[in-house]
């Protein structure tokens, strides 16, 4: 039975139940009484569902690089990466971004190393002959996202949390010193603070609770998964494109290509658009020799940014009890744990710990855009 009890009291009510829900709900789960609500049929059917992840330490830019890199030991510790390796690649005129990228990375704790035509060619079997530049980022890892997941799921339930599948939030009121949400049919709850991890729709469920949109735009982004001759070797690196125009990798004798878009989209079930496949495709064949033999799956999935493009976690700086965890781009998965118990620690008046004691709470604050 899915529906909720009349007006049942929470400490806590996380609204959306994707990696950043479920990882936040793990992390406050032994100190406060949670319910974690998802109005899909399941948790994780956007954005988490959708990625085709990677922990890279230089995605999402400099001040995104400690949230990556504290969340890297609590990752391998729990067997959710993979070694892989990355390439930034750049043709004979891509060497001022090349060197631009170097610069921007300088000091931040990310491991790079700048390599020749030599290298790349023994890196990228195939390889055309303009492409003269590459940086390996040998700490690069697959993530085993459903795994991750699944992980945080079990640990919220571990720890007491009341998870809520085909929960739709459709009214906020306040109440006293908390919040009385209404979910249709599904009933009513009452809680002390209201969490925004709504990915896509962190706006709508802002507004609802009276809060100002941040202007927490959704991106859509498109994978295709390609058969190719030859298949990828199962060595081949992450190999992204310098001036963000492509990025792929293999999977399971498969390639995975995405065009790197971000186009705007309303918060929705997200489809692939044939245009971006066939950009994908195009810029790919530009890369090296390889035929493709066929498109055997494409998808799309949204990711969130706020106008800085840097994560939301912090309380509302104008409507108390208003929790803002959104924003997180495409980099939410890879920095999910230092995140969460980053957000578990703000919320909840806790001193940092050994993970987020190198991050800054005032860097992600919503109170940048008051």
């Amino acid at each position: 039975m899915n529906a909720l009890r009349q007006a049942e009291d929470y400490d806590i009510a996380v609204i959306g139940a994707g990696m950043a829900g479920a990882s936040l709900a793990a992390e406050l789960s032994p100190h406060a009484k949670v319910l974690l609500v998802e109005a899909e049929e399941r948790p994780g059917y956007h954005a988490t569902g959708r990625s085709a992840a990677f922990w890279e330490e230089c995605y999402g830019g400099p001040d995104v690089v400690p949230l990556t890199l504290a969340s890297g030991r609590y990752l391998r510790e729990h067997g959710m990466l993979s070694p892989r390796g990355a390439l930034y690649i750049g043709r004979a005129d891509d060497e001022p971004a090349i060197d631009a990228f170097i610069r921007r990375f300088a000091d931040s704790g990310v491991s790079i190393e700048r390599l020749g035509r030599a290298a790349l060619e023994r890196r990228i079997p195939g390889v055309r002959s303009d492409w003269q530049h590459a940086l390996s980022e040998p700490a690069c890892a697959d993530i085993d996202v459903a795994g991750l997941h699944r992980h945080y799921l079990a640990r919220a339930r571990a720890g007491g949390v009341e998870l809520r599948c085909r929960t739709s939030l459709e009214a906020v009121e306040c109440e006293g010193a908390g919040w009385r949400l209404s979910f249709g049919r599904a009933g009513e709850a009452r809680a002390r603070v209201l969490v925004n991890a709504a990915g896509a729709w962190a706006d709508p469920v802002a507004e609802l609770a009276g809060a100002r949109a941040l202007g927490v735009q959704p991106l859509r982004r498109t994978v295709a998964q390609l058969r190719t001759a030859p298949a990828p070797p199962s060595d081949l690196p992450l190999v992204l494109d310098i001036s963000g125009a492509f990025y792929f990798k293999p999977e399971h004798g498969k390639l995975w290509l995405s065009p790197h878009d971000e186009t705007p989209c309303p918060a929705c079930d997200a489809a692939p658009e044939e245009l971006d496949v066939a950009l994908a495709i195009d810029r790919f064949e530009g890369v090296v020799d390889w035929r493709i033999e066929a498109v055997e799956h494409r998808w799309a999935g949204l990711r969130s940014f706020a106008p800085d493009r840097l994560p939301v976690y912090g309380f509302d700086s104008r409507v108390q009890g208003f929790f803002w965890f959104a924003g997180q781009g495409g980099f939410g998965i890879q920095t999910a744990p230092a995140a969460a118990r980053l957000g578990a620690q703000v919320l909840l008046g806790l001193p940092l710990d050994d993970m987020s004691e190198a991050l800054d709470p005032a860097l992600y604050s919503p109170a940048r855009f008051a």
